[in-house]
């Protein structure tokens, strides 16, 4: 039997009080985290441009497209939301997965709720930590051993429409039937690929918006009594076949599925950009901060890395060396790099129009060589060298294995609170102190709330 019938089991028989308490805590830092990366990127572009199509469209107000006082059907809102989640690279994510998950889970469960309406906080947490445990899952099963990335697939997309229609229809509280319908309707959807990052796109952001729109909109249809695939993981043109060539690991997609939830491994990020690039970060950092290395005395920088991070990050050397737009300085290695080594930090402020003309930075940028080192591949995020050569001839060499926000070195629910007045003061609506701190109190106690969209509205 298609595994696709255990995880619906899952979806519609899983009570709150069958979420271990880490999990709980997993899932609600993930609300704080993602709603940072939410109002952090609703200044960007793109997403703008999103809002007025949503206003052009109109429709029944249903849910609430933070930072600009919209309602709009939940489809649309969930769109819009998932995109400025997404749009600074700031969102969590699961690193051997390689799957972000914050970025479609929270605009999915905050729309649906509002369509609903009288959804209990811990109602929500539970469809959360469900719909994280199955979209890291789906990443952890295909192609176990390779290199996901190289298949040209973009996972957050590709599954962020099957985890959208299970979130959605479980807060929706569909049958067992009616879900695998969601499912299979949002299967027959499933897109999403790299070449938007080759070629520096906008769509690299969209992806997340339209899986949540589109797994919404899937549950919506089932629930209306439409049908879609029943075998969608394992059946013969089902998506580990037909997306990934049967290359896939059956035990590791259900190994121990209802007691262990793979929410709890999510990493959230420090700097709005490509995850592969932060154990960088974290090493020219550290190197910074024993040497005082002062940028006009760095000769040459070279970076040691695995084939994830060079795929990504490293070629093609003439772009990533010097940016053409956000997205290429989102994905660029040397850039990462040389803003840490002029500025001593990496901030939101670095991946802008004017930024990424930085000469200071393009100098340095200039200078750094992307090294493969097969040794140090992972199947996700792995781990980060760094050797920088002076004008005097002295070397320095850092390697990090675990940046920080991975789970070995996780920010805490205080620093995602952090980076949340950070990001909320970059709001293209800044919000008031008394807000940050009732919205940030609000998700601390989320499990105790009769309606946990109150939350979301404090941001519309």
């Amino acid at each position: 039997m298609d595994a696709i019938f255990d995880f619906v089991k899952n979806f519609t028989r899983t009570r709150y009080e069958d979420i271990p308490g880490p999990a709980v805590e997993a899932a609600k830092k993930e609300v704080l985290d993602s709603l940072a990366a939410s109002l952090g990127g609703s200044s960007q572009a793109g997403v703008g441009e999103l809002v007025a199509m949503a206003k052009e469209w109109g429709g029944n107000e249903q849910s609430t497209i933070i930072a600009y006082g919209l309602r709009c059907p939940a489809p649309n809102a969930a769109q819009v939301n998932a995109t400025m989640t997404h749009a600074l690279d700031y969102d969590d994510g699961h690193p051997v997965a390689q799957v972000h998950i914050g970025c479609v889970a929270v605009p999915t469960c905050f729309a649906v709720a509002e369509r609903m309406g009288g959804i209990s906080g811990q109602e929500f947490i539970t469809a959360l930590a469900l719909g994280a445990d199955f979209l890291a899952r789906l990443g952890l099963a295909s192609r176990p051993g390779s290199n996901l990335v190289k298949s040209g697939w973009h996972p957050t997309a590709l599954y962020g429409y099957l985890g959208a229609a299970a979130m959605a229809g479980r807060i929706m509280g569909l049958d067992q039937e009616r879900m695998v319908n969601a499912i299979g309707i949002a299967y027959h959807q499933c897109a999403g690929n790299s070449q938007c990052v080759n070629d520096g796109a906008l769509t690299k952001r969209m992806g997340p918006g339209l899986a949540a729109k589109g797994g919404i909109t899937a549950a919506l249809m089932a629930e209306r009594g439409i049908t879609g695939a029943r075998n969608i993981l394992e059946g013969e043109y089902g998506m580990f076949y037909q997306y990934h060539g049967g290359d896939y690991d059956a035990k590791v997609l259900t190994a121990d599925l209802g007691k262990r939830f793979e929410g709890v491994n999510i990493g959230d990020k420090p700097y709005p950009c490509c995850g592969f690039s932060h154990p960088f970060i974290d090493a020219v950092l550290l190197l910074k901060s024993k040497h005082d290395i002062k940028a006009d005395q760095v000769k040459s920088i070279t970076a040691y890395g695995g084939e994830s991070v060079y795929e990504i990050c490293v070629v093609p050397p003439e772009v990533k060396r010097i940016p053409r737009n956000i997205v290429d300085a989102q994905f660029s290695l040397p850039w990462a790099i040389a803003t840490a080594i002029v500025k001593g930090r990496v901030g939101g402020e670095d991946f802008t129009e004017e930024a990424i003309r930085r000469e200071d930075v393009l100098r340095i940028s200039g200078k750094v060589t992307g090294v493969l080192d097969k040794a140090m591949s992972r199947h996700g995020v792995g781990p980060g060298r760094v050797k920088i050569v002076m004008a005097d001839g002295t070397e320095y060499t850092e390697e990090v294995e675990h940046c920080l926000g991975s789970v070995e070195r996780p920010m805490t629910f205080a620093d995602c609170a952090a980076k949340f007045r950070q990001c909320a003061a970059g709001s293209i609506k800044p919000l008031a102190d008394n807000e940050v701190a009732m919205v940030i109190e609000l998700i601390g106690r989320l499990e105790k709330l009769d309606d946990a969209t109150e939350i979301i509205r404090l941001l519309g």
